[in-house]
């Protein structure tokens, strides 16, 4: 079996965040270490992806912005947001395309609120994770020779408005939320502890 690391962390800034899954990719990608998980929250950023800057999406000038190369348009980051980044060598028979793999880890996502009594689902709309026809999930990754870099978001318990003032790449403002918003109490733990109850289940890992 292959084992991964699992690294967590308190709040982190998202630039740090980037330098440190960075050097990680290229240590996975020479063997160096095995898959790694990290797991962290950061301080208030929307990072806008090639989608959103080919199509002139930007957020509302009161949020602070990073371009980032991750597939995907606009996400928000900060607090009351669990955000996890595989640095996963995708290299087994069920994973052999881009879509594979986010298939895998939007169902893992699904299986893990299923844990908190929650239904999660999928929506032709965007992908990632859906609860009661709102986005609570994001999911964008980067790639080289198939090991991935960036990763999801679950919006458990985000300041009011933030993620919900954010209009994504064809998607309306208040369409993404968070857990909390819709009557949901889940902690960062909750989360936590579900999300690697099922990893190996889920990701075969």
């Amino acid at each position: 079996m292959q084992v991964t690391d699992i690294q967590k962390f308190d709040i982190v800034e998202y630039n740090d965040a980037v330098e440190m899954m960075s050097a990680l990719q290229m240590q996975r990608i020479n063997e160096e270490i095995s898959d790694t998980l990290l797991i962290m929250e950061h301080p208030e950023i929307v990072t806008v992806g090639p989608r959103a800057r080919n199509d002139g999406i930007r957020p509302p000038e009161d949020y602070a912005t990073q371009a980032v190369d991750r597939g995907g348009g606009l996400t928000w980051h900060g607090p009351g947001q669990l955000v996890v980044y595989p640095i996963i060598h995708w290299n087994k028979e069920d994973e052999k395309s881009v879509a594979s793999i986010i298939y895998k880890l939007e169902e893992w996502v699904i299986e893990s609120l299923s844990i908190l009594g929650i239904e999660g689902c999928r929506d032709e709309r965007m992908q990632g994770v859906w609860v009661e026809g709102k986005k609570i999930c994001s999911i964008g990754l980067s790639f080289l020779r198939w090991v991935s870099r960036h990763g999801l978001t679950i919006n458990y318990n985000t300041p009011t408005g933030r993620v919900e003032n954010l209009a994504g790449c064809g998607l309306a403002e208040s369409t993404t939320t968070s857990l909390h918003r819709l009557n949901y109490s889940v902690s960062r733990r909750d989360l936590e502890d579900a999300l690697l109850s099922v990893y190996h289940k889920c990701l075969n890992r």
